[in-house]
This record gives structure tokens, sequence and C-alpha cells, in this order.
């Protein structure tokens, strides 16, 4: 046997080790994700488990799929454009909102997501919702539970807060060359740095009346306010 074939065996052998690999992650991927969604369907109201319309299986094709999310450069346009067509909603608590959060988005604590006074807000047919929290964890829980109650154009800021600060607060760009697609990603990260900064640099007083303003604005949208 040449050098040249005992070579080829390695490098089909580490082929079929790495495809073995990523099926395995997979599996592992798949399993953690089925449990999640299992906990949550243990967890739901009896009635809001009822009314479920997609099965587990649905659930986890669409999320392993990563259509349900979108970046944070993404998120930081739609901020700058004031994009009508998106509602970011915020999922952390209301102590955590008020210290800091997506200028633009709308305070639906985790644990008031099943109320049915935010049912005309987060099922929207026209308008994508974008949940984010401090991380993907519980924003991927109030992805699973919105979209498996039928509710369409739901999605997920992909790393949450956490990857918005580091991506939008804190990257810089240095070197000599910067070339015209890396100067724009640089622009728009900086404007809605900017944005942030000064929503959140608001005192606590002009914060409050801020927030429940676009509450009030929020209710008057959806129908809940003549």
């Amino acid at each position: 046997m040449t050098i040249f074939s005992r070579a080829k065996i390695s490098l089909g052998k580490n082929k079929d080790i790495h495809i073995k690999q990523i099926k395995m992650d997979a599996r592992i991927k798949y399993s953690v994700l089925l449990i999640g969604v299992g906990i949550i369907l243990a967890f739901l109201p009896f009635n809001a488990a009822q009314t479920f319309q997609l099965k587990a299986d649905e659930l986890l094709s669409l999320s392993v799929s990563g259509d349900m999310y979108f970046s944070v450069d993404q998120v930081a346009r739609f901020v700058n454009n004031e994009d009508s067509t998106v509602q970011i909603i915020d999922i952390r608590s209301a102590e955590q909102y008020r210290e800091c959060n997506i200028p633009g988005s709308v305070n639906i604590p985790f644990s008031e997501l099943l109320n049915p006074l935010w049912e005309p807000t987060l099922n929207q047919k026209e308008i994508k919702t974008i949940f984010y929290g401090n991380g993907d964890q519980t924003a991927n829980y109030a992805w699973t539970i919105v979209t498996g109650m039928g509710y369409s154009n739901s999605y997920v800021m992909k790393g949450g807060l956490n990857e918005w600060f580091k991506t939008v607060m804190l990257s810089q760009y240095s070197g000599e060359k910067i070339t015209p697609a890396e100067n724009a990603r640089f622009e728009n990260r900086l404007n809605a740095r900017k944005i942030f900064t000064q929503i959140n640099s608001l005192p606590d007083s002009l914060k409050t009346r801020f927030f429940d303003a676009k509450r009030l604005t929020q209710s008057k949208l959806d129908g809940g306010c003549e």
C-alpha cells in the first residue's frame, strides 16, 4: 500500500468521524430542544396548552432551521430606521427593562406572556415580533410559546442584550483600510449605539413617562383604548 493510499484512507476515516460528530451534535441539540419544549408545555396553563396549534416536532423543525433569528445588526438597523413593520419585545422583568433596553422596545415580562391583554400585541400578522432577553434561552421559550399558539411572524434576536452590548456598544473597527460593507456596518452600529445611550441616559422620571406613553400608544394601536 502506497503512502498516498494510506493518506486517502486516513482522510476518509476522518471525514466519516466528522460526519458522525455532526449527526451526534444535531441529535443532542434536538434532544435538548425536545426537553425544553416538553417543559414549556407542562407548565403552561391548561387552556393555553390546549390552544397549541403546532406539535413539538413541528416547533423543533422550525427552530433548528435558524429562520427564527434576527441578528443584532439587523435589529440595530430596524431601530435606526424606526421600522414600523417590526416590533421589539423585551421579555425581561420591568426592573431590568427600566435599567436599560433597546430603544423602541415594549416590555412584556416572560411571566406575563400569556396575559390575554397582550394577545393583540403578540398576535400580529403584518408586523414582525422580535423577542429578546439577556441571552437566548428565555426568548427562545417565548418564541416557542407564541409560535406554538399560532402567532405568526415571531422571531428572536440572536444572542440577546448580551450580544447587543458586545456587537453594538463595544465593537470597534481598526486598521488603515475599511471596506464599504464594513463601513456601512460600523455606521449602523454607531447610530444604534447613540440612540441606545440617549434613551437609557434619561432620568428615571422621564424614562417612566416615556415608557408609560409608549405603552399607551401601543394599547391604542391594538384597539385597547379610545
